[in-house]
């Protein structure tokens, strides 16, 4: 399979993938549990997509767009194309992401200076996993071609599914992983600050925090299903796929927080999001028949995306309901009920 990644390029993201993760942590652990307003989710949100256009403007230079060579110039042209459109679909797919994540958060009612961690250690571990399952893509497209089309029928089907789900209010009380994980941990009925264990009457029990997190690791898992795919269809290059979904993913905790209050505007994008799915599932399905230009494909996804979310800003939506089974606890203890450290 054909890759501009050379050497350099990856190991200067590498680099850079380490570099950011480690100041996230480092200013997660300065600031302690804090509730996220606006204006810091805001900042962040608009620094991670700077970020991004520099390092897609940067690879753009590296590739020769400014040089005299037309071929290099036409390569660091379709390259940078192709970056951004993933790049605006994985961001996409990642709002989608980022309401499941809310319903999470608003059925366990954590409190909001916890989010912030939990959130750090999911998009680790979603890395971790996007990584993992981009690398076995790529093999499995460069060994068996007909895959694509496998991939292409997959985003038609989740397409269509996620457009009869829209609108309807999720159930989490009848999720399978939460049943799972209900029956192998003993569930404390409280949080304990940050704790993911806590000692109840001298026996270690796991709180709410860590059925959370044990909830948006599956939560990613499904998600990188859905868009390791959509990715695919834009570029089979396995440097562009890597880096414009690690690019979408380190912004989503900042964007969380920017959304988190706003969901209820937005409530056509899944509408839009299952179009952008279907689009993307036909566009793989013809790749043999015709193969649709990835400035069209990046024109039609912003197209979508806009005109939907414009839409939720003229058509009322429907008044937010309380998630069905909301778990029974409102308040966090304000003592450690232990003595552990």
């Amino acid at each position: 399979m054909i890759s501009i990644g050379t050497p350099l390029l990856w190991s200067l993201f590498a680099v850079f993938v380490v570099v950011a993760l480690a100041v996230d942590f480092f200013v997660l652990n300065r600031q302690g549990a804090h509730r996220v307003s606006m204006r810091e989710a805001g900042i962040w949100t608009v620094i991670w997509i700077l970020v991004s256009f520099v390092f897609v403007a940067f690879l753009w230079w590296e590739l020769g767009g400014l040089g005299d060579d037309p071929d290099a110039r036409r390569l660091a042209h379709d390259k940078a194309l192709e970056f951004i459109t993933g790049y605006l679909v994985e961001k996409a797919l990642a709002v989608d992401n980022i309401f499941v994540f809310l319903m999470v958060f608003t059925y366990f009612a954590t409190p909001p200076e916890y989010q912030k961690r939990a959130l750090m250690i999911g998009i680790l571990g979603a890395l971790v996993l996007r990584a993992v399952l981009i690398l076995l893509g790529a093999w499995l497209i460069a060994t068996f071609h007909w895959i694509l089309y496998l991939f292409g029928a997959f985003l038609v089907f989740t397409g269509v599914k996620m457009w009869w789900a829209a609108g309807q209010e999720p159930d989490l009380e009848s999720n399978p992983a939460l049943k799972w994980i209900r029956r192998h941990f003993r569930i404390a009925p409280h949080y304990d600050g940050e704790r993911l264990f806590t000692v109840i009457d001298g026996v270690r029990v796991a709180t709410p925090l860590l059925v959370v997190l044990l909830l948006i690791g599956i939560v990613d898992v499904v998600f990188a299903v859905d868009s390791i795919p959509a990715i695919f269809a834009i570029t089979t290059d396995p440097f562009i796929v890597l880096t414009s979904n690690v690019f979408a993913i380190l912004g989503l905790r900042a964007m969380y927080f920017l959304l988190a209050g706003m969901h209820e505007r937005f409530h056509l994008l899944p509408y839009g999001l299952a179009v952008v799915l279907v689009f993307i599932g036909a566009k793989m399905l013809l790749i043999d028949v015709y193969k649709i230009p990835v400035q069209w494909s990046l024109s039609v996804t912003a197209a979508i995306l806009g005109v939907t979310m414009l839409l939720s800003l003229v058509i009322p939506g429907q008044p937010d309901a309380k998630p069905r089974g909301a778990y029974p606890f409102t308040r966090r203890r304000e003592q450690p009920p232990h003595d552990e450290p």
